[in-house]
């Protein structure tokens, strides 16, 4: 259904962050006020915010949060954007070619017609169903009012012992700037090892850095309560095995795709619960209808499988994308190959592509190296260990994955493989790569290289 508005399209954006506003603003550059009008909706306090930049803020690194504002309300009102803040939207008509709005301070609703929809609505923290789990002092980490909240308990408690539950990137992320705050640590963990993103192995070593950086990991432990004091303020994180004492607890257990919309309105969504599109980023079965950032899933370049992957980088992609389309022109997003990159004071953890267990569950066969390298020439000053695992298909010998653990000069090396994997190269035409070479940045052999040809020598050795 369209629906007329003098001689400009109406575009309406649900969600004023990454994704929602880089559509509106890439829109805005194809088409002027006269031909496309705008309207965003959000109902926080700001828009186009960095909430990858949440744990440095937290930690000292950012020195103020307005750094993390990429662009504000009135920024983008200036290139007539209609953004209305602390503005929730709670229903879509996709029938009618509607939506209805609430204002968060006054409660009042309104309907708002529109010629093309953007869903750009994020994620939401998982956020389990404990005992005490809302007591004063239990904080997640999503937003920069999160964040704000984090910072004036940090500051409003005198004690000094902060209990982490979760260790996926979040969690690691949250027990550096507590760490870099004067606080002791301690990282509940349901998993075997840290960092879920890698196999147990690399994931070992993560464990091993971050006890040695004093940081005191729990792990193979279900959180089953949050004891609180005579005050009502946590106390306690309890397990069935053992209680942590805790004067702040942060909550880093992951995300899901926030589709409490879509569902309602009938739209598709895959089997991690996000929004469904096509390589254009619109919604299947709907012409007018886009979606993108954390509230889709995105296809896996190298499983060929669906995949929820909560990342700034894809939701800036995914608004340029769609801004496009929905200005009139024309853009695809193909997938991803899952790379991610993090630290932990000075270890740095990346991966890319899939682990051990993602390439069983799709069906392949593969084989796995792991090498033991340095990020510069053994005997230039600064050189640091870094271990990096590479899988590889059997008797193909195509790259299915890249995990890398290390000091100063390691995470970033994750982008080669990033590169080879989106190019479907094998792991012997990766070891012809001409990477730069010089001793203050690499052995003559880069660990990516190494792993590349330890792993030409399991596929040919391996069964046909």
């Amino acid at each position: 259904m369209s629906i007329s508005h003098g001689s400009a399209e109406r575009l309406v954006v649900i969600g004023g962050d990454a994704a929602g506003m880089s559509a509106a603003s890439q829109a805005r550059r194809l088409k002027g006020p006269g031909e496309l009008e705008i309207v965003a909706f959000e109902r926080g306090h700001f828009s186009s915010f960095s909430a990858c930049g949440i744990p440095y803020w937290v930690g000292g690194a950012v020195a103020a949060r307005d750094e993390l504002i990429a662009r504000t309300p009135e920024e983008h009102r200036a290139r007539a954007i209609d953004l209305r803040m602390r503005t929730e939207v709670t229903e879509i008509d996709v029938a009618g070619g509607r939506v209805r709005a609430r204002d968060v301070d006054s409660g009042a609703e309104s309907w708002t017609s529109y010629d093309k929809l953007v869903i750009a609505t994020g994620a939401r923290p998982i956020r389990p169903d404990l005992p005490g789990v809302d007591a004063p002092g239990v904080h997640g980490v999503q937003t920069l009012d999160d964040g704000q909240a984090l910072l004036d308990t940090l500051t409003g408690v005198p004690a000094r012992r902060a209990v982490v539950v979760g260790a996926g990137y979040i969690g690691v992320e949250m027990a550096e700037a507590l760490i870099a705050r004067g606080y002791e640590v301690t990282v509940v963990n349901r998993g075997s090892e840290p960092m879920a993103t890698l196999d147990p192995d690399m994931g070992r070593l993560v464990h091993r850095a971050m006890e040695g950086l004093s940081i005191t990991m729990v792990n193979d432990a279900e959180v089953t309560k949050i004891l609180t004091g005579e005050d009502g303020g946590v106390r306690a994180v309890g397990t069935e095995a053992a209680e942590f004492p805790a004067d702040v607890v942060v909550l880093g257990i992951g995300v899901r795709p926030e589709t409490t919309l879509a569902r309602a309105a009938g739209l598709p969504l895959g089997e991690h619960g996000g929004l469904l599109t096509d390589l254009a980023m619109r919604v299947r079965g709907h012409r007018n209808i886009w979606a993108g950032g954390d509230c889709v899933e995105v296809l896996d370049l190298v499983s060929g499988r669906e995949r929820h992957i909560a990342l700034g980088t894809h939701a800036n992609k995914h608004g340029q994308v769609i801004g496009t389309n929905a200005g009139g022109g024309y853009a695809t997003f193909p997938g991803v190959v899952g790379t991610a990159v993090s630290k932990v004071c000075d270890l740095e953890i990346a991966r890319t592509g899939l682990r051990e267990k993602d390439a069983r569950r799709a069906g392949l066969q593969y084989v796995t190296v792991t090498i033991e390298s340095t990020s510069r020439a053994g005997y230039y000053p600064g050189a640091a260990p870094m271990t990096v695992k590479m899988l590889a298909e059997r008797r193909t010998g195509r790259l299915l994955g890249v995990q890398i653990v290390g000091r100063e000069g390691a995470a970033k090396r994750v982008d080669i493989a990033a590169v080879a994997l989106t190019a479907r190269m094998t792991v012997e035409e990766m070891t012809s790569l001409d990477l730069g070479y010089a001793p203050p940045f690499s052995p003559v052999w880069d660990p990516v290289l190494v792993a590349a040809r330890k792993a030409v020598t399991a596929v040919r050795d391996g069964p046909g």
